[in-house]
């Protein structure tokens, strides 16, 4: 395996501090995908330089031009704090003539888009929520029939970001009340799609031309009697929260005999659509019907050693470096492929 210099973009407030050496360390909380992948780099014996990033793109091309980088290991979720925005420093990656790990900058803008993921998937026969998309700087006035309950959330932000138990909401009264809270949140698009109760899948894509779909995993509400069972904010980010409630990630069980295998052609066709590459998360709900439908993607998604994307790959029988190296051999391989003849 040929070792290599990797240049790790992540946000400048994430930069892993030096002396971080372990992971029962408190301060793990807030570096864990930045410190693994990079513990993970390191045992691979590959050199690191991490660049923290926030509105000026110099640091970048400084190192590129000065240490010269084999790939960019990008884990940059924004750009001076737009999370729209980060599929231009993917774009100036290229312009770079820099391999970079992840998604390309095409799928980057169709998969973050929450509106826009949905109308292209709808056109090609993929059930979606049906929705409702709300402008920022626009009066709410009068609005169509809308299928209630339904859940009201930030069209671009990921991790569950403005997700709350109030984002379910069952009359228009509420859904203007929601709406207005989060376009002055988060400054952004909203977007309120029908909830659709159902198990709650997450199912892991690695790939560019040729697709793996990774072991599915589950996000449980044993507790939940009543009420939406949804991943809200402090279902994704709070261990105490889902332990006093009963909520936990394992791997799916007793799906319906034939469902992974449906499962598995549906997000290929999904990622292909939206021309995702390297790796992406795509999250799921499986009615009492058998009926699939695909309620976001995600590319670049969150893979901390206890994120759903690792616990899916060592499921697959990969270490969690041989999920890095896997990745930076994808975003490689997708430079290889944008080469002329």
């Amino acid at each position: 395996m040929k070792k290599l210099r990797v240049l790790m973009l992540v946000h400048y407030t994430l930069v892993p501090p030096d002396d971080l050496k372990a992971r029962n360390d408190p301060r793990i909380a807030k570096y864990r995908t930045e410190f693994d992948v990079k513990q993970a780099l390191l045992a691979l014996g590959h050199e690191v330089q991490v660049v923290g990033v926030y509105d000026d793109l110099a640091p970048i091309r400084k190192t590129v031009e000065e240490w010269k980088p084999h790939i960019a290991f990008n884990l940059l979720e924004d750009f001076a704090g737009n999370s729209a925005l980060d599929y231009y420093v993917v774009s100036y990656l290229e312009m770079l003539n820099l391999p970079y790990t992840g998604c390309n900058p095409r799928g980057l803008l169709l998969g973050r888009d929450k509106g826009l993921s949905k109308k292209l998937l709808s056109y090609h026969r993929i059930a979606v929520p049906e929705f409702m998309e709300f402008p920022p700087n626009r009066k709410l006035g009068r609005l169509p029939r809308l299928p209630f309950p339904m859940i009201v959330k930030s069209a671009i932000e990921e991790g569950s970001v403005g997700i709350a138990q109030a984002s379910y909401v069952e009359n228009e009264a509420q859904l203007k009340e929601r709406v207005h809270l989060l376009h002055q949140r988060t400054r952004g698009a909203v977007i309120a799609e029908q909830y659709i109760d159902g198990r709650e899948l997450y199912v892991t894509v690695l790939g560019n031309a040729r697709l793996e779909v990774l072991p599915i995993r589950e996000l449980v509400f044993d507790k939940v009697a009543d009420g939406p069972r949804m991943a809200t904010y402090k279902v994704k980010w709070d261990d105490e929260y889902r332990a006093r409630w009963g909520i936990g990630y394992q791997f799916a069980r007793n799906l319906p005999n034939g469902m992974t295998e449906r499962i598995a052609r549906l997000c290929k066709r999904a990622y292909r659509i939206l021309d995702l590459t390297g790796y992406a998360r795509f999250d799921l709900r499986l009615t009492a019907e058998d009926r699939i439908y695909i309620i976001e993607a995600n590319p670049n998604p969150a893979i901390a050693t206890d994120d759903e994307c690792a616990e899916s790959a060592i499921r697959a029988g990969m270490t969690y470096e041989q999920l890095i190296q896997r990745i930076l051999g994808l975003g490689l391989a997708s430079q290889r492929l944008a080469e002329p003849e």
